[in-house]
C-alpha cells in the first residue's frame, strides 16, 4: 500500500506514537546505535505529515524484555490510546521492538484495525484493516516470537551440555567452595564444616527440621553465612539458623556429594506475570551425576533425609502441635494422630459403667467442610496395649541400650562443644585483628582511631560474653555413668510398672512419664487398629488391636457357651441345660443367669434343636403312638414307662414322655401279674415343672 494513500486526513488528527525497546539494560549502556535508530524514526512520522508536538515518544520500557507485556507499562499505554482511537499511527523499528509474543502482537493488530490505526516499521507503513498488509505483519509477529525462541533455545542448550560434563558453574552452597584448579571441595573453615555437619546428625536423630532450629537456639550455635555480593563478598557472617535454611540443606543433593542441574521447572502465571517454580520428581531432573565430588553424606542418607521429609510434611502445622499433659484419663492425649488425613486427634469422653472412657476424634476437618469424622476410636484398650508396650520396653535388660544412648548424648554434647570453642576461636581471631587495626593507626588520625578503637572493644565484647556463655553451659555437662549409677537405673527401671498401675499415681503424671519416651501415636482403622509408635530418637514400632465390638456383639452370649448348650441339648430339656449352665458359674451376653426360657431363645437363635426335637428325629414315640403299637389304652403305656417296663423320658419341661422304640416282643397287660416283676428299665421319676 502506498503511505501517501494509506495516511489520511483521520490519521494525522490524531497522535503518533513512537514505542522505543531494548531487551535489557547492557544493551541500552553498550548498543546504543540501536538506540538511536529506534529515535530516528521521528522523522518518519514529520515526513508523513505528523506535526511535531504530535509525536509521542513511549520509551518507559527501555531495559525490558518483549516476551510479555506483563510489566510493560509503556505497551500497555499504547494498547489503551489505540483502544481509545487517541492514536493514528503506531511506530517501531521493527516487530520485535513492539512485541515478541504473539498472543500480544495480534492482540495489538486487531485494536488498531477496530480502531483504524497505521503500524509503522523500518520496512514500511502498513493498515491492519487491510488483510495483506494485516498477514504480513503476523507473519513478522510469528518470525519474530520464533526468533526469541531459537536464541532461547541456543542459551539453554549450550548450558545444558555444558551441565551434563558437570562443567557449569553453579554457586557452590554453604559449607563448599571451590580450589585453585577449579575443582569443589569442603569448606576448609572447621567451624563451618562442624556447623554443617551438626545439621545433618541433628536431623538424623530428630528427623524434624523444625527440631533441628531448636536444637542450635538451646544449645545456643551460631550459624556461619558467606556474603554473596557487595564489598565483602566472601566473608564469613554469623546469626541464628532459620527452618527454610534447614529445609534448603536437607533438599540439596550436592551435599551428598551429587552434581543435579534442573532440579526446578518454571512457569509464569499469565495473570499475574510472576515465574512459579515447581519442584520436579528424581525421574525428571535433566542431569545428574553421583559422586561428582566430596559431599557430607552419602547418596543414601540424602535418600532417607527426603523420605523422613515426606513422611513429616504433615507435621509443620498447628494441628499437629502437641498439647500439654491434662488431668483426664486418656494417656495418649496430645500425642495421637490420624492416619487416613495426617491431622493431630482430638480426645473425647463417653461413660461406661459409671466410669470415663477415652475416645480419641479426628474432627478438625469435618469441622471446617461440614463433613463427617475422618476417624473415631475407642481408646480404653489402645491405651492399655500402649501402656503394656512401654512397660515391656522398659526393662533393666535395656539399660545397657540406654546407656549406649547416654554416650552418643555426650558425644553429641562434645560436638557442640567443638562448634563453640571454634566459635570463640573466631571471635578471638577478630578482637587480635582490631587490636592490630588499632596499633597501627597514626596517632594524629583521631577521627580513624577512635572508629578503630569503638571497634576493638565491640570485637571484645563480643568474646567476652560468648565465653560467658561457654563457660556457664561447660559446667552443666553430664558425667560419665558409672556402675553405681547404672544399679540405681535398674532400681528405677523394676519400679515402674508398680508405680505406673498404681491408683494414687495421677493420670498427669503418667502422661509425662510417657512423653520421655515416646514422640507420638498415630492411629488407622482398618481390619484391625494399627498403632504406630515413634520412639525419641526416630525409631518406630508397630501393634495391632482389635476392632471394637458393636452393640449386638456386646451382648451377644460367647461361642462357647453356645456350644455348650448345643452338646446338651442332645440329653437335657431347657430347664436343665439352664440348671447345669448356671452350676458351671456361666453368665448370658448381658450379665444375667440362665433361665429357662433365655435357653429356649438362645437356641432358636442358633438353630439348635430341643431334646424332644432330637428324640423324635431319632424315631422315639409319643404315648398315643406307643399305645396304638401295643393296643392299650395311653395310660396303660405311661404306666408301663413308669415301672420299667418300657424305656421312656421326660423329653421337654412340661413332663411329655417319648417311648424308646421296642425292639424285642411287645409287652402286654396280664391281669394279677405286677409290673414290677416286669421291669426291664429303671423307674421313670416324677416330673416337676419349672418356672421359667
Amino acid at each position: 500500500m502506498s503511505q501517501s494513500t494509506a495516511v489520511t486526513a483521520s490519521h494525522l488528527r490524531r497522535l503518533a506514537c513512537l514505542y522505543v525497546r531494548q531487551s535489557s539494560l547492557q544493551q541500552v549502556h553498550d548498543h546504543q546505535e540501536s538506540t538511536a535508530r529506534q529515535y530516528a524514526l521521528k522523522r518518519r512520522a514529520l515526513a508523513l505529515g505528523w506535526a511535531a508536538d504530535q509525536v509521542v515518544v513511549i520509551d518507559d520500557d527501555l531495559g525490558l524484555s518483549g516476551a510479555s507485556a506483563a510489566e510493560r507499562t509503556g505497551f500497555q499505554r499504547i494498547v489503551a490510546d489505540v483502544g481509545l482511537g487517541r492514536v493514528g499511527v503506531v511506530m517501531g523499528l521493527e516487530v520485535s521492538r513492539l512485541a515478541r509474543n504473539s498472543s500480544d502482537w495480534h492482540r495489538l493488530l486487531e485494536i488498531c484495525a477496530l480502531s483504524e490505526t497505521l503500524i509503522l516499521d523500518e520496512d514500511g507503513l502498513y493498515d491492519p484493516a487491510h488483510f495483506n498488509d494485516r498477514l504480513l505483519l503476523g507473519l513478522k509477529g510469528t518470525m519474530s516470537e520464533a526468533e526469541l525462541h531459537v536464541l532461547r533455545a541456543r542459551l539453554i542448550g549450550g548450558q545444558l551440555n555444558k551441565a551434563r560434563r558437570g562443567e557449569l558453574w553453579i554457586r557452590p552452597p554453604l559449607g563448599m567452595v571451590f580450589d585453585a584448579a577449579g575443582e569443589l571441595m569442603l569448606d576448609p573453615d572447621e567451624q563451618v564444616q562442624g556447623a554443617v555437619r551438626l545439621v545433618f546428625d541433628t536431623f538424623r536423630r530428630t528427623g524434624s527440621a523444625g527440631a533441628v532450629v531448636r536444637y542450635f537456639q538451646q544449645q545456643q550455635v551460631a550459624w556461619p553465612r558467606r556474603v554473596v555480593k557487595g564489598p565483602r563478598a566472601g566473608a564469613l557472617v554469623f546469626g541464628e539458623l532459620e527452618r527454610s535454611r534447614v529445609l534448603g540443606i536437607l533438599h540439596n543433593p550436592r551435599y551428598a556429594g551429587a552434581y543435579v542441574f534442573g532440579r526446578t521447572r518454571q512457569r509464569k502465571v499469565r495473570s499475574s506475570g510472576q515465574a512459579r517454580y515447581r519442584r520436579l520428581p528424581r525421574d525428571e531432573w535433566k542431569v545428574f551425576l553421583p559422586d561428582a565430588h566430596p559431599g557430607y553424606i552419602t547418596w543414601e542418607q540424602f535418600e532417607a533425609n527426603q523420605e523422613a521429609l515426606r513422611a513429616s510434611a504433615q507435621c509443620i502445622g498447628t494441628d499437629r502441635r502437641r498439647s500439654a499433659p491434662r488431668e483426664g484419663v486418656a494417656l495418649l492425649q496430645g500425642l495421637v494422630i490420624c492416619g487416613r488425613c495426617g491431622s493431630r486427634m482430638t480426645v473425647g469422653y463417653v461413660v461406661s459403667h459409671g466410669h470415663p472412657e477415652p475416645l480419641y476424634r479426628c474432627q478438625r476437618r469435618g469441622i471446617e467442610r461440614a463433613e463427617a469424622e475422618c476417624q473415631r476410636l475407642p481408646g480404653a484398650a489402645i491405651d492399655r496395649a500402649v501402656s503394656d508396650l512401654v512397660l515391656k520396653t522398659v526393662t533393666p535388660a535395656s539399660i545397657d541400650v540406654a546407656v549406649e544412648v547416654f554416650d552418643e548424648l555426650r558425644a553429641r554434647a562434645t560436638e557442640v562443644d567443638r562448634a563453640k570453642r571454634a566459635q570463640i576461636a573466631r571471635l578471638r581471631e577478630d578482637a587480635e585483628l582490631a587490636q592490630r587495626q588499632f596499633l597501627l593507626v597514626r596517632p594524629e588520625n583521631r577521627l580513624v582511631a577512635d572508629s578503630l578503637e569503638r571497634h576493638w572493644n565491640e570485637a571484645l565484647q563480643r568474646l567476652a560474653a560468648a565465653e560467658e556463655a561457654y563457660a556457664g553451659t561447660g559446667k552443666t555437662q553430664p558425667p560419665p555413668v558409672t556402675p553405681e549409677m547404672k544399679e540405681r537405673v535398674a532400681a528405677l527401671v523394676a519400679d515402674l510398672p508398680r508405680v505406673w498401675h498404681d491408683p494414687r499415681t495421677p493420670a498427669r503424671d503418667r502422661k509425662r512419664m510417657l512423653r520421655l519416651l515416646v514422640d507420638d501415636v498415630t492411629l488407622l482403622r482398618d481390619d484391625v487398629i494399627r498403632v504406630s509408635i515413634r520412639w525419641r530418637g526416630g525409631a518406630t514400632r508397630q501393634i495391632e488391636c482389635p476392632l471394637p465390638l458393636g452393640a449386638p456383639d456386646v451382648r451377644r452370649t460367647p461361642a462357647a457357651v453356645v456350644e455348650q448348650v448345643r452338646a446338651l441339648a442332645t440329653e437335657q430339656t431347657d430347664a436343665q441345660i439352664a440348671e447345669t449352665l448356671n452350676g458351671r458359674w456361666l453368665r448370658t451376653g448381658t450379665g444375667l443367669p440362665f433361665r429357662r426360657l433365655r435357653v429356649r431363645m438362645l437356641r432358636e437363635a442358633y438353630d439348635i434343636d430341643s431334646y424332644a426335637e432330637q428324640l423324635t428325629a431319632a424315631g422315639w414315640l409319643t404315648a398315643p403312638q406307643m399305645a396304638e403299637l401295643l393296643d392299650v389304652h395311653p395310660t396303660t403305656a405311661k404306666r408301663f414307662a413308669r415301672q420299667g417296663v418300657l424305656r421312656a423320658v421326660r423329653a421337654d419341661d412340661r413332663g411329655t414322655l417319648l417311648f424308646e422304640p421296642p425292639t424285642g416282643p411287645l409287652p402286654v397287660a396280664h391281669s394279677g401279674k405286677r409290673l414290677r416283676d416286669r421291669r426291664q428299665h429303671p423307674k421313670l421319676v416324677s416330673h416337676a415343672r419349672e418356672g421359667a
